[in-house]
Parts: structure tokens; C-alpha cells; sequence
């Protein structure tokens, strides 16, 4: 891990306690709960409203990506939250419901995630 500095660091960050706001929010997606293909970071205030988002996709799992998690630390730092989470696990499907395929279904390209409770995977 010595040689993913980016990555260490993320994983550092993450397992600190909540401190207040605001606060940044850390969310993996992928084709199934082993590879995470999509990141969405969120900067929320008090009140859990979003004030800021940025997303990044990626053909291999983006979590052990160097360059792409310095850009998630250059992000947050832009924001200056006070408290980093994450669910530290993939926590459903990369495609979006009403953009990628109709509301109320199952999405096709990601049959892992049909029917299931992405809370309890």
C-alpha cells in the first residue's frame, strides 16, 4: 500500500469519526459488489443538503485508481469538510434510474443488482 499514497490516504480519512459539517460523502457503484465502476462524491451542509457533487466512471475498479483518487482529495479539500464517510462497501448499481433505463425496473446491464436490498449486500 506504500505506493498508493492517494489510496491510503482515502482509506485514512474515512475511518475517522464524524466531526460536524460539513461533511463529504464517499459512494461506490458497480456492475456487482466486488468492482466498483462509479464514484460520487457529495459535500453536504447541516441540514444534509447537497451543495456540491462529482462523479467519475471507469471501465476497471476505480478504487485502487491513484490518479482518480487524487482528484476525489483534491475535491474534498476544495470543499474543506469537516468529517469524510463512506459505507466502505459498493452500495448498488453504476446506472441511473430515469437516465439509463426507465423508473421502477431493474437495470439491465446490471443483473447482480436485481431485486436485491443494496443495504444488506
Amino acid at each position: 500500500m506504500l505506493n498508493k499514497p492517494n489510496t491510503y490516504r482515502l482509506e485514512k480519512w474515512t475511518k475517522k469519526r464524524f466531526h460536524g459539517y460539513p461533511l463529504a460523502t464517499i459512494i461506490y457503484y458497480g456492475p456487482t459488489n466486488q468492482d466498483a465502476t462509479k464514484v460520487v462524491v457529495s459535500i453536504l451542509n447541516e441540514q444534509d443538503e447537497m451543495m456540491e457533487q462529482h462523479k467519475w466512471v471507469s471501465e476497471k475498479d476505480l478504487r485502487w485508481n491513484e490518479e482518480i483518487n487524487r482528484q476525489i482529495i483534491e475535491f474534498i479539500n476544495l470543499h474543506k469538510p469537516q468529517s469524510v464517510v463512506t459505507p466502505g462497501k459498493i452500495l448498488g448499481c453504476p446506472h441511473e434510474e430515469g437516465i439509463d433505463y426507465p423508473e421502477g425496473e431493474n437495470c439491465p446491464k446490471c443483473p447482480f443488482w436485481a431485486n436485491k436490498d443494496r443495504w444488506k449486500e
